[in-house]
């Protein structure tokens, strides 16, 4: 996804007249903004595809974070407009890893770095998380590690 596709998406948000559509990809463009202002290119500057998913991701992560809090709160009316918000998010990821996949990922990544027990397990996580950037989340990788070695 870049920042010319999601501005195509805005103005085919706002013909369809998709509320909940056009407030998430106008997060996004201000999320991108401020990304790009905080790399120094500038309010202009142009994000790398990396840099333009590593937004979504994150935008993604507070959806889920916000649901969870409010629903641990007793708030399921703000929760379903959070939820809404993350299906509109997932549509613009790459599909994630079911978890055998990165069990499979996780054991083939032990054996090429000779990993057999939980004191390399860090490291084993570091070098997951960089091969599987985008398309697994963070929290399913780290359960997987933790129960190779448990």
């Amino acid at each position: 996804m870049t920042q010319a596709e999601l501005k195509e998406q805005m103005k085919d948000a706002m013909r369809a007249k998709d509320a909940v559509r056009l407030s998430v990809i106008r997060g996004l463009m201000s999320a991108c903004t401020n990304e790009a202002v905080a790399k120094g290119y500038g309010p202009d500057g142009v994000l790398s595809d990396d840099e333009m998913l590593t937004v979504i991701t994150r935008a993604a992560k507070q959806r889920k974070d916000s649901i969870e809090q409010f629903e641990k709160g007793g708030r399921p009316e703000l929760a379903e407009g959070e939820k809404a918000e993350l299906a509109v998010l997932q549509t613009m990821l790459p599909a994630q890893m079911s978890h055998d996949e990165i069990v499979a990922a996780a054991k083939a990544k032990a054996a090429e770095l000779n990993i057999t027990d939980k004191t390399g397990a860090n490291q084993l996580m570091g070098m997951l998380m960089k091969d599987l950037k985008g398309k697994a989340d963070g929290n399913d990788v780290k359960a997987v590690v933790d129960s190779m070695f448990a």
